[in-house]
């Protein structure tokens, strides 16, 4: 079977999740997170070597103050509190985003989750937090244009150079849960010729058999980058 070195997460119908539960929105997101720990860990024994996960974007700045206080405070206890989990099971982490607009303590998290995964080397868990595709375009535009660099020297590997995946293969498969069907301002640059798969499934109730299935469906496909 072909397995996808790098794997784009969505992880969405978390309150959706909730509602239909009975739960409030936040239960959803707490269910929703524990889930991307065990995503990871099936992705990891599957062979993937790269998982980018969608954490926060930067269009969830504007949901209620209470709901985003409340992701941040869950975005920083799943970094601090699963060190041991990343050490053991060999997880490198890194946060892409406007890390400037995060709150001191989850600056503080993310420095030491980094400085402490920096050498695991069987999975590099890549979160996306106040993150947007078209933010991460135009970063790398403004990094170009502040360097100097002459309009002829402009080329898609320099471009890709300055965007937050620098340094990362493409994504080969990106999985989206919860019924909806876009791309929501997401990887929007590095997604060119990603597979996509879409689950009806809430997040939360997505498990290891409904990995399974999108992996064989993308061991089905045939990619032809446009030949």
């Amino acid at each position: 079977m072909k397995i996808p070195n790098h794997i784009v997460l969505f992880p969405d119908g978390n309150r959706r999740w909730a509602k239909q539960k009975g739960l409030t929105s936040l239960n959803g997101h707490k269910q929703g997170y524990n889930n991307l720990l065990d995503f990871s860990e099936w992705c990891k024994n599957k062979g993937v070597k790269i998982l980018t996960a969608f954490g926060f974007s930067t269009e969830n700045w504007n949901r209620t103050k209470d709901e985003v206080d409340y992701l941040m405070g869950l975005l920083e206890d799943c970094l601090i509190d699963n060190l041991n989990r990343y050490a053991k099971d060999g997880v490198k982490v890194r946060v892409i985003g406007q890390r400037e607009r995060l709150p001191k303590s989850l600056q503080e998290a993310i420095k030491k989750t980094e400085e402490a995964t920096q050498n695991n080397s069987n999975l590099f868990l890549n979160l996306a937090i106040s993150y947007g595709g078209k933010w991460d375009i135009l970063n790398a535009v403004k990094k170009i244009i502040e360097e100097g660099t002459p309009a002829d020297k402009i080329d898609e590997k320099l471009f890709e150079s300055h965007l937050s995946t620098a340094g990362l293969s493409a994504p080969d498969f990106i999985i989206r849960a919860g019924g909806e069907m876009r791309m929501s301002n997401f990887v929007l640059w590095q997604a060119a010729y990603s597979e996509l798969y879409f689950s009806p499934k809430f997040w939360p109730d997505f498990n290891e058999q409904d990995l399974d299935e999108a992996l064989i469906e993308f061991d089905r496909r045939t990619r032809r980058f446009g030949k």
